[in-house]
């Protein structure tokens, strides 16, 4: 954890609180047992005597300050909570120093790619693509693209957007007869749905999915949603109908989700650079730690691989998204 230490051998920085459960001793004292965590790990924290009118309640995914004394228990660090509260506005506590993040500010990505639906040529697209955007410009600033793998981060969903449509433009260079707007149509809307899809808190991490995430999946809401603005914007049947394929097909195969496998060029396209922008990303972070010349853990989502770091000279897995 990223805590300073004092003088009177305590220890104090702000954390989000992962979790939070009220507890009884064998005296009969109420106390919290908490986990707690920021950018560089979690801790398991107590505050004994327990009082909600004295101390307020922790709910997960808020963030707090907190001050105690950091010992072993069973091997592990614990912190025996002296002082905690709710942080306020004066504290000016960055996210970004408590949560793995994005490699780019949310505002940044965000008019990155409201630039490039300003340059589109179609305009029922252009419309399209900015009504669903200006929507949710709140959640999508923040927002991760997964609860675990891929851009699993504050900010990953655009990050992860946007890195597939610098990829889209590059195609459409090599290839001009690709529909370029069509095919970065279906990249910024492919995943929106991941909006309604997880339940995500003020750390901008996914705690888990929303029973309509379980039910319906980002895939089949996303084409809804489409269809949605489509019939509000009054945008043909057919341009709607194209963007609702590619997002229902975007994961290539029935067994990974995708509702049909891509039929025309522009969701084949859409489907294989989603499919290598996550699996980049995979890559790259399972062997961020490792050392040169030997091997990452098997990874269950790429086949249970285990990933060679060769002798390389890149000290970042940052993305270029200028």
């Amino acid at each position: 954890m990223n805590f300073n230490n004092l003088t009177n051998g305590q220890s104090e920085g702000f954390a989000i609180v992962k979790q939070c459960d009220e507890k009884t001793t064998a005296k009969g004292s109420a106390y919290l047992d908490m986990k707690l965590s920021d950018k560089d790990g979690e801790i398991n924290a107590k505050l004994w005597d327990y009082s909600p009118l004295i101390h307020g309640s922790f709910p997960a995914d808020s963030v707090v300050k907190v001050r105690g004394e950091i010992s072993k228990y069973q091997g592990n660090d614990q912190l025996r909570i002296s002082k905690i509260r709710l942080v306020n506005d004066s504290d000016n506590v960055n996210m970004d120093d408590l949560v793995q993040s994005a490699d780019y500010s949310g505002e940044f990505m965000y008019e990155k790619l409201i630039q490039r639906v300003k340059a589109f040529s179609d305009e029922e697209l252009k419309k399209l693509v900015l009504h669903m955007y200006e929507q949710r410009k709140d959640v999508l600033l923040t927002w991760p693209a997964a609860y675990r793998l891929h851009h699993a981060v504050r900010g990953g969903l655009l990050m992860h957007t946007l890195s597939i449509v610098k990829l889209c433009e590059g195609v459409c260079e090599v290839y001009p007869f690709v529909n370029k707007d069509l095919l970065l149509t279906g990249a910024m809307l492919h995943d929106i749905a991941k909006t309604t899809e997880y339940d995500v808190g003020a750390s901008g991490i996914a705690s888990g999915y929303t029973v309509e995430g379980n039910l319906i999946g980002h895939l089949v809401k996303g084409a809804m949603l489409v269809d949605e603005a489509a019939t509000e914007l009054s945008i043909s049947r057919e341009k709607a109908m194209l963007v609702e394929h590619m997002l229902i097909s975007h994961h290539g195969e029935p067994e990974y989700g995708a509702a049909v496998r891509p039929m025309f060029l522009e969701a084949e396209l859409l489907s294989e650079l989603d499919l290598m922008d996550a699996r980049v990303y995979q890559i790259a972070h399972a062997i961020e730690n490792v050392e040169e010349n030997d091997f990452s853990s098997r990874l269950w989502a790429l086949e249970d691989r285990r990933i060679y770091k060769h002798e390389t000279k890149q000290d970042s897995t940052k993305v270029n998204l200028e």
